[in-house]
């Protein structure tokens, strides 16, 4: 009993934290994919809507790439033979692991593994940063270390939805309603 309120707890504070940025444009940062381009988010993602999901810890990183399959299937794939029922997004997904402080000196080892072991596919989504982490934990206003956070921004970078945490197919789905919703009313 005590697990499950201690999880609900943090369920609704991590769903509270994460929709206070709605709204808010994302801040700048530079990073460097695993095909050793440099990205400039948001300023790259002009006139596209796009996915970003960030993590800042082992654990976060762990969890955020239990999100590389679904979100791949959902947001990057293109089936070459698209049945009449099926439906393809134009958005830019990123997925950012952050070196920040003492993890820094990690940042070469841990890119030349992932260079090796995640499918050739995902590479261009797979960003590195190695910054400081203060301006973004202020910005973004995450402070739940051992979390991925997920953030759908319109064509001017600004944040039409965040959420944070491990993949559920409920989360999945929020996601996609919001870059649904997020991409009508851009039509209109």
């Amino acid at each position: 009993m005590k697990r499950i309120t201690c999880a609900l707890i943090i369920a609704i504070c991590s769903y509270g934290v994460a929709k206070s940025q709605v709204g808010d444009q994302f801040p700048a940062m530079e990073a460097e994919t695993l095909t050793n381009e440099f990205v400039n988010l948001p300023e790259e993602i002009g006139g596209k809507y796009s996915l970003i999901g960030l993590a800042y810890s082992q654990k976060a990183e762990d969890d955020l790439k239990g999100w590389f399959e679904p979100v791949y299937n959902q947001f990057i794939y293109k089936n070459p033979n698209p049945g009449p029922f099926d439906f393809s997004f134009d958005v830019y997904t990123y997925f950012v692991p952050m070196f920040t402080g003492a993890k820094r000196p990690a940042y070469q080892k841990v890119m030349n593994k992932l260079q090796k072991t995640i499918d050739k596919r995902l590479q261009p989504n797979v960003l590195f940063y190695k910054g400081t982490l203060k301006e973004y934990k202020e910005a973004l206003n995450f402070d739940g270390k051992d979390l991925p956070y997920f953030y759908v921004l319109d064509p001017n970078g600004k944040i039409v939805y965040a959420t944070s945490g491990r993949y559920t197919k409920q989360k999945m789905q929020e996601i996609t309603d919001a870059v649904e919703s997020a991409m009508e009313m851009g039509d209109e």
